[in-house]
C-alpha cells in the first residue's frame, strides 16, 4: 500500500500557471452555460453562420478522404491551397503574396492570432487594441507574455479606432497594433481615410500592423479595406483570415496568415511544434471554396444584409437604437435607456422572454450599455426574438410609447 498522501486542491491549483490562473474566464462562455439550462431559446448569441457549409465544398472534404488523401501536408499548407489564397487576395484586394514563402495555412484564424503574438511579443510588450474587441484578443496577448492596451471606442464614431486615440497610448514598449474590421461585436467597418491614418502612424513608431479580416467579405454598401495593401504597409502588416465566416465553414477550422516571409518563417517554426499542418480533407475543401465557391458567398452576403436591415430598424423601432453596422454579422444596440447595466439585461432578457443575447461587457469595458445580437439565424427566429425583446420592454414598462 503506497503512503503518498493525496495531493490537495491548494497543491494542484499552485501547479498552474498563474497566467492562466488569473486569467478571466470568456464573458460570452459563461452566459452560454446558464443559456444551456433553459429550453425553447432564440439565439441571437452565438457568432456562426446558420447555413451549412455549400454541398460542393463538403463533397471535396468527402472526396480527399475517399480518395486516402489522409496524410500530413507541408507544415505551410499544401502548394494548391497557397496557390489559390494568393490569386484569391490579388484578385479581390489586389495585393501580390508569394505562395509558398508568404502564405501559411492554420487551423483557422484563431491559430493564426495564436501563432502571430506568441511570434512577435516579447514579454512586457504592449499591444493596442480598439475596446470593445473580440473576446481572444486581449486572452491571448497575455498568454504571450504581452500587454493588452484597450482604447476606448464609442457609438459617436461607429466604434471605429481612431489614430489620434491610438497615438495616445503608443509607448517604448508598443510593438503593435492589432485591429478587426469588420469588428465582432459591433459591425464596424474601417475607412480609408481612417485606415491610412493609422498606416501612416505604424510607420512614424515602427509599429506592426495585425490585422484580422476574417469577416472580410461579410460587408454591405461599402468597401473592405484590406490593410496589406495600403502604400508601403505590405511589410509591415500581418495579414489573419480563413474561411469560418465567409464560406460557412466554422467546424472544419481552416484560416491562414499571410505576411513578409520573415514573419511566416517565424510563425511556422511554432506551428511545426504545435499543429504541425492544418487537416489534409479541411485544405481540401478549402481548395473547392476558393476555385468556385463564389457565388455561395455571395448568395450568403444577400441574405445576412436582409436580415441586417430587418434587425437595426426593428431594435430602433422598439427603443433600442443602434447605429447601422457595415460588415459582419452583428447588431450592438444601446440599452442605457432601459436603466440596466448589459449583463442585468442579458440576463433578464433570456429569463423572462428565453431569448439570449450576449452582454457588451463581454468584449470589453466600453461594452457597458449594450448588448450584442447576431443576425446569422433564419429571418423567421429574428422576427420573434424582436416581438419577445419589444414585449420585455413593454411589461418592464422600458419601451416608448
Amino acid at each position: 500500500m503506497s503512503n503518498t498522501r493525496p495531493t490537495s486542491a491548494e497543491a494542484l491549483d499552485n501547479l498552474i500557471s498563474q497566467k492562466v490562473a488569473t486569467l478571466p474566464p470568456s464573458g460570452i462562455r459563461k452566459f452560454f452555460d446558464l443559456l444551456s439550462s433553459i429550453e425553447d431559446v432564440i439565439s441571437l448569441g452565438i457568432g456562426e453562420p446558420d447555413f451549412v457549409t455549400p454541398w460542393h465544398i463538403r463533397e471535396a472534404g468527402i472526396y480527399s478522404l475517399e480518395k486516402g488523401y489522409t496524410m500530413y501536408t507541408s507544415n505551410s499548407g499544401m502548394p494548391g491551397l497557397r496557390q489559390e489564397l494568393a490569386r484569391y487576395l490579388e484578385l479581390h484586394y489586389g495585393v501580390t503574396y508569394h505562395p509558398e514563402h508568404e502564405i501559411l495555412i492554420t487551423a483557422g484564424s484563431s491559430e493564426g492570432l495564436d501563432l502571430v503574438l506568441r511570434a512577435i511579443i516579447n514579454p512586457g510588450d504592449e499591444v493596442i487594441i480598439p475596446d470593445p474587441c473580440y473576446v481572444a484578443y486581449p486572452a491571448d496577448i497575455t498568454l504571450a507574455g504581452g500587454m493588452p492596451i484597450p482604447v476606448p471606442t464609442n457609438e459617436k464614431n461607429n466604434f471605429v479606432v481612431r489614430a489620434t486615440d491610438i497615438e495616445a497610448r503608443v509607448t517604448k514598449k508598443t510593438k503593435a497594433i492589432l485591429v478587426g474590421y469588420p469588428a465582432n461585436p459591433t459591425g464596424a467597418v474601417m475607412s480609408k481615410k481612417e485606415a491610412d491614418a493609422i498606416a501612416e502612424l505604424s510607420k512614424k513608431h515602427d509599429l506592426l500592423i495585425i490585422s484580422d479580416e476574417i469577416y472580410a467579405r461579410l460587408i454591405y454598401g461599402v468597401e473592405h479595406i484590406c490593410f496589406p495593401s495600403l502604400p508601403g504597409m505590405k511589410k509591415r502588416t500581418i495579414l489573419i483570415s480563413g474561411f469560418s465566416k465567409s464560406h460557412a465553414m466554422t467546424g472544419w477550422r481552416i484560416g491562414y496568415v499571410a505576411a513578409d516571409r520573415r514573419f511566416i518563417q517565424a510563425l511556422t517554426k511554432i506551428h511545426q511544434y504545435t499543429l504541425l499542418c492544418a487537416p489534409t480533407m479541411t485544405q481540401m475543401a478549402a481548395i473547392e471554396a476558393l476555385k468556385s465557391g463564389e457565388p455561395d458567398v455571395e448568395s450568403m452576403v444577400q441574405e445576412y444584409n436582409r436580415r441586417r436591415r430587418f434587425m437595426v430598424n426593428r431594435l430602433n423601432k422598439i427603443g433600442l437604437p443602434c447605429f447601422e453596422p457595415k460588415g459582419a454579422f452583428f447588431a450592438f444596440p444601446s440599452i442605457k435607456a432601459t436603466g440596466m447595466n448589459s449583463e442585468e439585461f442579458a440576463e433578464k432578457l433570456l429569463l423572462e422572454e428565453k431569448v439570449a443575447v450576449v452582454p457588451g461587457t463581454a468584449f470589453g469595458s466600453c461594452g457597458e450599455g449594450f448588448v450584442r445580437c447576431c443576425y446569422a439565424t433564419s429571418l423567421p427566429n429574428i422576427e420573434e426574438a424582436l416581438r419577445r425583446m419589444d414585449r420585455f420592454l413593454r411589461k418592464s414598462n422600458l419601451r416608448p410609447k
